[in-house]
């Protein structure tokens, strides 16, 4: 339930972000004509987003069984590469989100109203398409039969709206920065159980061998069924008897990529500062806020 929380939080955050910086554009520079337009490529990309989710989990129940762990073992791994370049685009552009939302903006304004449905579409449908494939992808390889996940998802998504909405009136400061890089770092972990759940799926849809090839088998020590075998595979995703293929991947993937993602060198470069113009046209520095 938590990793589901954790994704709901920090993809509705960023689409809630997004809407923010938008409206309060809009409003600061009297363009207050141009919400409705906004708030129509909104709904419509939460509407996409719902209609993926449903897609997916309805159009799986009419498939073989071979056929639907094939299918959650693919999109897990999907989900999982679009997971983590979200989450390694955020960790570099979480300073600059503003201003880069602001040029896209004036352009859209200059184009019209589709241009501007099409830009919160566009800014908001990328997080939910996201959100809808991961986690459909944890619930699948949660598959524990109760509505825990869904209700991890709602509570993040709730407090995301929340959060958002006292970033708009003035009154939460942050620094989004860090805030993405540690959420982004946990979501990492969370990643790695479902990469390693992906793989299982696809074992058991016979596409790649190693089904009965157990890495370990601790199901003793801990029953999937007890409260803690519960706790580890709703945070972690834990399972108490993977196979050899599913540990390598899962350390394959976790350790480098949360490595590089922590790493400063190649995230912090010029030290937080970006070049602007000085009064006389030369290039100086000036350091960054976040968002």
């Amino acid at each position: 339930m938590f990793g589901n929380y954790l994704i709901g939080l920090r993809e509705g955050l960023e689409a809630s972000l997004v809407v923010c910086i938008l409206i309060a554009y809009l409003v600061k520079t009297g363009r207050k004509d141009a919400l409705r337009p906004i708030w129509m490529g909104i709904g419509v990309a939460i509407a996409l987003a719902l209609g993926f989710g449903c897609a997916l989990e309805f159009g799986s129940q009419e498939l073989t069984f071979e056929a639907q762990e094939a299918l959650g073992g693919s999109l897990s791994i999907v989900a999982v590469g679009l997971v983590t370049w979200m989450v390694f685009w955020m960790r570099r552009t979480a300073r600059h989100l503003k201003s880069e939302l602001h040029g896209r903006l004036d352009a859209a304004l200059a184009m019209g109203t589709g241009a501007l449905v099409a830009t919160a579409f566009l800014a908001v449908g990328r997080e939910g398409l996201e959100t809808a494939l991961f986690v459909w992808a944890s619930v699948h390889a949660a598959s524990d039969g109760t509505p825990r996940p869904l209700i991890g998802v709602a509570l993040g998504l709730a407090t995301a709206v929340f959060l958002g909405w006292l970033f708009y009136r003035g009154a939460l400061k942050i620094n989004l920065a860090k805030f993405f890089t540690w959420t982004g770092g946990m979501l990492v972990v969370v990643a790695a159980g479902v990469l390693a759940y992906g793989v299982h799926d696809l074992q058991e849809a016979d596409w790649i061998p190693g089904l009965r090839n157990l890495a370990f088998d601790i199901s003793g020590t801990i029953p999937p069924d007890s409260w803690y075998g519960t706790l580890l595979k709703g945070v972690l995703n834990f399972q108490p008897d993977p196979t050899v293929l599913q540990v390598t991947v899962w350390a394959l993937y976790l350790v480098p990529t949360l490595a590089i993602f922590l790493a400063p060198v190649g995230f912090a470069s010029g030290k937080g500062k970006v070049k602007v113009p000085d009064e006389q046209g030369s290039r100086g520095s000036q350091p960054t806020k976040a968002s």
